[in-house]
């Protein structure tokens, strides 16, 4: 199935930033189906405490799809505890590889308060240069504006909350109901 086939599902942006020993994940809460929001208080950024063991993902992309994402991070997550670039890297194996999995289409930024993730469908667990990390349709706009931020005297949070407060402003995808999301520190 072409892209052009599919209704005109669009993006959100989630953004990741690691400063001062914390890290936070913030996403909005936009739905929209082609030019027509659908939802604006979507929950898009979630804790993960499989065993214990905290993380938090963030996601870009088809809802169902990254559901399913989420829970396969989680079985990684209980199979090796502690060890969030083995469980991202064994979830990238499976996506890629895996011919359901294939098909899904989402991104998800993952953070256990020390490592920072994008992981994606193509196999790739990218770890961020300058500690900010940003996906979807506004990501670009979200990553700038942080990375703009990160060497001011703002902490994590507030560098996450402006920089979405500025893709908000540029991105039709996009709005300023934020889940927020903070670990470590």
């Amino acid at each position: 199935m072409a892209d052009s086939d599919f209704p005109g599902w669009h993006g959100t942006t989630i953004i990741g930033v690691r400063k001062g020993g914390e890290v936070v994940v913030a996403g909005d809460g936009q739905v929209s189906l082609g030019q027509t929001v659908i939802k604006g208080s979507a929950r898009k950024v979630r804790r993960l405490s499989p065993g214990g063991y905290d993380v938090v993902a963030g996601f870009a992309g088809s809802t169902a799809d990254a559901f399913t994402l989420l829970e396969r991070l989680e079985k990684k997550l209980e199979a090796t505890p502690g060890q969030l670039q083995r469980a991202s890297v064994e979830l990238a194996k499976d996506w890629r590889t895996d011919k359901y999995l294939q098909k899904l289409e989402a991104m998800l930024i993952v953070t256990d308060g020390r490592e920072l993730y994008i992981i994606t469908g193509a196999g790739d667990v990218l770890e961020p240069e300058h500690d900010v990390a940003a996906i979807g349709s506004g990501g670009n706009y979200a990553l700038a504006a942080a990375r703009a931020m990160m060497d001011s005297d703002k902490d994590a949070e507030t560098v996450a909350r402006d920089a979405m407060a500025i893709a908000a402003d540029i991105c039709v995808y996009t709005n300023g109901n934020l889940t927020v999301e903070k670990i470590g520190g």
